[in-house]
């Protein structure tokens, strides 16, 4: 029998904020990094030329070699004369100023590409993980499927301009969180604001770094034929974290105050609420023919939800699960779907589970079982 419970969550309103925005930016999107709410969102799904942004795949790929063993911190890869032509302090380009023939260790690397956002680093780990840079250009474009890209295509290690080398703003929220995720000892290089290598000390691009109270990552881009880009990141005091990408814009200046204005209105017009944290008993299920005759659904983890301000009296949630439940049930074993439905035609489902294991009776118990409900009648 399906059976559905409707909860109702009282919740105190306040006055709402939202309202319209817009931004000069061509591609834009604003996104909660723990929910995956989108809170702005401009033609997120378009490829688009990512420029210098496509490095956090790059850089992906070098965190990747590390957690397999391939690679550690402290080896030492050899400058090419290609990758110093292509990159190096001739090519023009944004550069480590690296020399041909040089080691040079990948945790320098590593910052002469997140840092520097040096195309002859890029193309000095390509060469040193893969072989050459075509080869790493198709390993990165195997790793994008694995992690959901899919709107994104890699031809090179720098973002260089290539025909058919693009990324769109959404895979570039999608691959900022997975860095994030995947490798958290990692991330803190994306707030370093300068490196100094050969002698050479150059800053950040990241506007944020330096405007925005929280601001952590991760990576600027800018060619002719991209414009400027941001795929930035800021982390409040409270603990809530915005990924926003932008792309298109015209100059440094609107780079920076466009992603100003972007992360503003998030923070100022969004919030997180957590609706039910992870054990919480939402239903005591009965059944049949166990050692105990009920079991109790919980949530298996936190609940999270991310909503415009003051809609929070909007929120309506209900349990869906069939009864009875047939005995033997494991420990977080799935009873039914907490579903709620939120202001702005959001939707999030989480599984409820099985509190306990509930063994099945035998047959002398499902004799009594039977019994006392014929009696019972």
């Amino acid at each position: 029998m399906r059976f559905i419970l409707i909860l109702t969550i009282c919740l105190m309103a306040t006055t709402s904020s939202f309202g319209a925005f817009d931004t000069k930016a061509k591609y834009a999107l604003l996104i909660d990094a723990d929910t995956g709410y989108i809170m702005y969102d401009k033609k997120s799904d378009i490829a688009m030329p990512p420029a210098s942004m496509s490095k956090l795949m790059t850089a992906y790929m070098i965190f990747d070699a590390f957690k397999s063993g391939k690679i550690t911190e402290d080896d030492e890869f050899v400058v090419s004369e290609n990758a110093w032509r292509k990159g190096g302090a001739k090519s023009g380009s944004s550069t480590m100023f690296l020399n041909p023939k040089q080691k040079v260790k990948v945790r320098d690397l590593l910052r002469g590409i997140i840092v520097q956002s040096g195309n002859d680093a890029c193309i000095v780990a390509a060469e040193g993980l893969s072989g050459s840079e075509e080869a790493f250009a198709d390993q990165m474009n195997h790793k994008a499927k694995e992690l959901g890209l899919k709107d994104s295509t890699f031809y090179n290690a720098t973002g260089l301009p290539q025909p058919g080398h693009v990324m769109s703003a959404r895979d570039l929220a999608v691959l900022a969180r997975a860095l994030m995720r995947d490798f958290p000892e990692y991330y803190s290089i994306y707030s370093q604001k300068e490196f100094k290598y050969n002698g050479i000390k150059q800053g950040n691009r990241n506007p944020l770094l330096y405007t925005m109270d929280g601001a952590d990552g991760l990576k600027t881009g800018h060619t002719e034929a991209s414009g400027y880009g941001l795929t930035g990141s800021v982390k409040t005091r409270d603990g809530r974290r915005l990924i926003m990408v932008v792309n298109g814009l015209k100059s440094m200046n609107d780079r920076s105050s466009e992603s100003q204005k972007l992360v503003g209105y998030g923070l100022a017009n969004f919030e997180n609420l957590l609706l039910y944290k992870k054990g919480a008993v939402l239903e005591t299920i009965p059944v049949w023919y166990g050692q105990s005759e009920t079991v109790e659904a919980v949530v298996p983890e936190d609940m999270l939800i991310t909503l415009p301000r003051g809609q929070k009296n909007k929120i309506d949630a209900k349990i869906v699960y069939d009864t009875p439940v047939a005995a033997p049930i494991q420990k977080g074993q799935k009873l039914g779907r907490l579903i709620v439905q939120m202001p702005e035609n959001g939707r999030e489902e989480i599984d409820l589970v099985a509190a306990t294991d509930v063994d099945k009776v035998g047959y002398f118990g499902k004799l009594k079982k039977f019994i006392m409900s014929w009696i019972g009648k």
